[in-house]
């Protein structure tokens, strides 16, 4: 197979964000904004992105430095964007959005904010539920503390949903690329062999039981979130930046893309913080987009891609001037 020249590959990130303001920072494959989603998202065309991998700020109860809406407007707030979503997926693509649950104030009792928007994105929006996801990190702290460590009265929180959404009820999608290696037990099975039968459940497994490449994962995904000592954090910690206080690990957007998007297709995360998402499309050669409010997460962002080949964007007079070169507001011509 012939491989893709890189100044190819550059080429065509610049022609699907063309309708869009310069960014902050381009890489071989994608590159990161500066500014709100609801501002870039109308300048991106319809139907040109296979997958919008996410997190949005939680509706916690607390407020965070990123800016999280609070439960009250929560829903209203992440609802407004849900048009603009569905109009620039591709026929076949996916919307994965990672929501943590949360707590009502003053009691032990649960938010339903996150069932909220998944019920109004199927019933008022259009989107299809194509399956629901559940994110399990060993690594949580035991929140809240009044009622985890005080009280005693409730368990340590440590799964988040993710939401698998499509515009179909058949997206784009192939387990076969997210195979896990098959347990030691299941390595025996295979190699006695297996008499075909019913089971007790009523399942019957069949003469076609073989072995394949490897082991169908779960849609509960066990990855822990405390990378410490990781080059992210320490180049942030070099630079005197501040680190982005709520980032999932790579592998998350990893397994997601993988799944659910082939070889240079368009990914976008519209609240991308420190461009976890960016990073993993990058490392598995997917065109991506970023979006991000803070100009210090931004920076920090930059160093998930220093050993891939960082582009800073071109200046041209205007800018050098310190006036800023004016784009009007048309969309890009993704050409994918």
């Amino acid at each position: 197979m012939k491989k893709r020249s890189q100044p190819r590959v550059q080429e065509l990130a610049r022609e699907y964000s063309a309708g869009l303001p310069e960014p902050l920072f381009r890489t071989v494959m994608g590159a990161a904004w500066l500014g709100k989603a609801e501002d870039l998202l109308p300048r991106i065309p319809d139907e040109s992105v296979n997958l919008i991998f996410t997190s949005p700020p939680y509706a916690l109860h607390f407020k965070k430095e990123y800016g999280n809406a609070d439960q009250h407007r929560y829903v209203e707030w992440l609802l407004g964007y849900a048009r603009h979503l569905r109009r620039l997926l591709r026929e076949d693509g996916s919307l994965v959005i990672n929501i943590g649950g949360s707590w009502q104030p003053g009691n032990p009792v649960r938010s339903l904010c996150h069932f909220e928007i998944l019920l109004e994105l199927v019933r008022q929006h259009g989107f299809h539920l194509a399956q629901e996801f559940y994110w399990y990190n060993p690594a949580k702290l035991p929140a809240p503390a009044e009622w985890v460590t005080v009280r005693r009265i409730r368990v340590k929180d440590a799964v988040e949903c993710l939401w698998w959404m499509s515009k179909t009820p058949r997206p784009k999608a192939d387990n076969r690329r997210i195979l896990a290696p098959y347990s030691a037990d299941m390595k025996r099975l295979l190699k006695r062999g297996y008499r075909a039968k019913e089971r007790p459940s009523g399942h019957r497994i069949t003469h076609k039981f073989t072995e394949q490449e490897g082991s169908i994962p779960p849609n509960l995904l066990t990855l822990g979130n405390n990378d410490s000592n990781g080059y992210y954090l320490r180049r942030c910690s070099e630079a005197g930046l501040k680190p982005h206080p709520a980032r999932f690990p790579v592998q998350l957007p990893e397994h997601f893309i993988k799944f659910l998007t082939d070889d240079n297709d368009v990914v976008l995360d519209p609240f991308a913080g420190s461009c976890t998402t960016g990073q993993a499309a990058e490392r598995l050669r997917r065109r991506w987009l970023c979006f991000e409010t803070r100009s210090a997460y931004l920076e920090g962002a930059k160093f998930r891609f220093e050993t891939g080949g960082l582009h800073e964007p071109v200046t041209d007079n205007s800018q050098a001037n310190g006036t800023e070169r004016r784009r009007g507001p048309r969309q890009a011509e993704l050409r994918l």
